[in-house]
């Protein structure tokens, strides 16, 4: 590797020859590939070694393959895609399931479905339902988002430097994009009817967001969502089956009171969410190898 200054540097003739014959070390490839991301001029010089070597060959076969199976325009369009939509594209495929699939109109049904009862319906403990279901949305997001379950080439993409954490928390960002704003107006659209704020859910869904995370380096994403999905279900809604009929809504409006009203409980929160984000950082290397659940 040349070296401009302290921050910048090409790869040379021998790293490239390395790279493109497979006996450069992993971690100097990762950090190759890494650079190529922003660099086209070592990308050409990487794209005209590999093409010399066997795998360019296997990979011009592959390449001719799909463009003459693809209709004409299609073949245009990947031959020189326009940069626009290339941008997009990446930027879907790094989004994940929080914008395409089944997942955003799930959430859309949740938000939908408190509007029905609250105002269709006209039950008054709309909103209560709502904030009791809001802070495992994001939850479930997250499982659906990241791991093998969720994508097709997810070892592919789990060994490249832009898999592993920077993967899941750019899903997770997504997610929480989605159902935050969309979750939280939903709540002030309902009538309050003696429950928290529209937006009391929000730390502690962040909390058990980043918790999901950190606990899916030992158990994987799904694992992890489920337990404190689970945890969180259980614990607001312990109250409500020894409820009278008529009060189980009422009931879980004072439990979420509990959970989400004052300084104390705010702060708790917050204090969850630091302490997740400390243990997230430190397990990150387990986000460097394959998540099997």
């Amino acid at each position: 590797m040349t070296h401009g200054n302290a921050r910048v540097w090409h790869a040379t003739a021998g790293l490239v020859a390395r790279y493109a014959d497979g006996s450069l070390a992993e971690p100097d490839a990762w950090s190759l590939e890494k650079h190529l991301e922003s660099c086209p001029g070592c990308a050409a010089l990487v794209s005209r070694a590999v093409r010399g070597t066997a795998a360019g060959a296997v990979l011009d076969e592959v390449r001719e393959a799909v463009l003459g199976a693809a209709p004409a325009g299609a073949a245009r369009s990947v031959a020189a895609p326009a940069p626009a939509l290339s941008r997009l594209a990446r930027l879907l495929w790094a989004a994940g399931p929080a914008v395409r699939g089944a997942w955003l109109p799930a959430v859309l049904l949740v938000a939908v479905g408190a509007m029905v009862l609250g105002y269709g319906g006209g039950v008054p403990g709309a909103r209560a339902l709502l904030l009791a279901i809001a802070p495992v949305v994001p939850v479930a997001g997250v499982a659906l988002s990241y791991g093998p379950h969720a994508d097709p080439l997810y070892e592919v993409v789990a060994a490249s430097p832009a898999g592993g954490l920077r993967l899941a928390l750019t899903r997770t960002a997504a997610v929480l994009a989605v159902s935050l704003p969309l979750l939280t107006l939903t709540g002030l659209l309902l009538p309050a009817s003696g429950t928290p704020a529209a937006a009391a859910w929000l730390l502690p869904g962040l909390a058990l967001t980043l918790g999901t995370l950190a606990l899916a380096s030992f158990v994987g994403c799904r694992t992890a969502a489920g337990a404190t999905a689970g945890g969180w279900l259980c614990a607001v809604g312990a109250p409500v089956p020894g409820a009278p009929g008529g009060e189980i809504t009422t009931r879980l409006a004072e439990q979420l009171s509990r959970c989400f009203d004052g300084a104390g409980a705010q702060g708790a929160w917050a204090a969850a969410a630091v302490l997740s984000t400390a243990l997230l950082m430190a397990r990150r290397p387990a986000y460097d190898h394959l998540l099997r659940r």
